[in-house]
């Protein structure tokens, strides 16, 4: 499957998550969907993406970009509602909701993003670490 804009997903079906997991070493997370789907989202990829507004700002254009988090561990998953799940991150991050829908987009577009991320940081003279 392609990947797919966060538009194009909002306006399919909802996908239902079947498994939230987070791997031994707390640096990743897998996420199984009901159409038997399932993505390895790393912590620093959900941490840089986080939906929150210190990551994505307040309006378009505002997005910051979030350098040294390449050992970022996840420390807590806690549901939010039926439709969503609340990250925590060890460096006191906290404050982002990934819907369904969202961790389906970090999902099918994780490649792009990350190698956006890192040319980014890279053009900013920032580091990973």
């Amino acid at each position: 499957m392609m990947p797919r804009t966060l538009a194009e997903i909002d306006a399919a079906p909802a996908p239902k998550p079947t498994e939230i997991r987070v791997t031994k070493d707390k640096r990743a997370m897998t996420v199984a969907f009901d159409d038997g789907s399932s993505y390895n989202l790393s912590a620093e990829l959900l941490r840089v993406e986080s939906p929150s507004a210190e990551v994505q700002g307040h309006g378009a254009g505002q997005k910051q970009l979030i350098p040294g988090k390449s050992n970022v561990q996840i420390v807590t998953v806690t549901p939010n509602g039926n439709y969503a799940v609340r990250l925590g991150f060890d460096d006191g991050h906290a404050t982002g909701i990934f819907s369904w829908r969202y961790l389906r987009f970090l999902g099918e577009n994780s490649d792009t993003l990350m190698s956006d991320y890192i040319k980014n940081l890279v053009d900013a003279g920032m580091s990973r670490s």
